[in-house]
């Protein structure tokens, strides 16, 4: 599969985020993160080749295969599935950064993992939020939020820079914005108190749009740059 689109894809992307960064007043500066999971190197290849520099994958496997074979590009990883605390030892000198972590048991099995690891640095995390309160979603709850995220950040191996989410899917924009605008006031708690999270981790190729007119600065985004997945 080749993924010729990709420029305009990403240039169309970018103009839809200047769109309504104006129409909204918000000026956060935003990366991309290209999901590449499900697709083979190519696709990392041709993102780069874009000049993408951040690339996301769900699993620690899929991911890390990928990592081996692209060792000598530039790129940044981002794990942004669901982590289980027996695979924090694949993250340190892997990714760069975990969406991802909604527990104080991941929290610390990844600090182990770093301690472990000589010569890597900090590892940066995101504390995943579930807003909507879906079953069949990772991530802590509004209410755990703040314990969770004081546990994090003072861990020595780690630095919480933020927080992430997944809206419902639907393609209703308000309540899209409603779980967006939640996550942003959950970092303003947590920010009262002292902690210092710049990130905020939120929109995918269905919702970027309101994503960015609640402040995000990271979006996950994959079907809108690569198109479908095969099957």
């Amino acid at each position: 599969m080749g993924f010729d689109a990709l420029p305009g894809n990403l240039a169309r992307v970018r103009d839809e985020v200047a769109r309504v960064q104006a129409v909204e007043g918000v000026g956060a500066p935003i990366r991309i993160v290209a999901v590449t999971k499900g697709h083979g190197l190519d696709a990392a290849r041709a993102a780069l080749g874009a000049g993408l520099s951040d690339l996301g994958e769900n699993r620690v496997q899929e991911g890390s295969e990928k990592i081996a074979s692209l060792a000598s590009e530039t790129a940044r990883w981002h794990l942004i599935g669901h982590l289980q605390t027996n695979k924090a030892k694949l993250i340190p000198g892997a990714f760069a950064m975990v969406h991802s972590m909604d527990s104080v048991r991941v929290a610390e099995a990844l600090d182990r993992a770093v301690a472990r690891r000589a010569g890597v640095g900090r590892l940066e995390v995101l504390l995943q939020v579930n807003v909507a309160g879906e079953d069949q979603k990772s991530g802590c709850s509004p209410v755990e939020a703040p314990a969770i995220a004081a546990a994090a950040a003072a861990l020595p191996g780690l630095e919480l820079r933020g927080l992430m989410t997944m809206a419902p899917y639907t393609d209703d924009e308000g309540v899209q914005r409603q779980v967006f605008a939640s996550l942003r006031r959950i970092r303003e708690e947590l920010e009262a108190q002292g902690l210092s999270l710049p990130e905020l981790s939120m929109g995918m190729s269905g919702d970027f749009r309101a994503a960015v007119a609640e402040g995000a600065t990271l979006l996950r985004l994959g079907t809108v740059l690569f198109g479908e997945r095969p099957s």
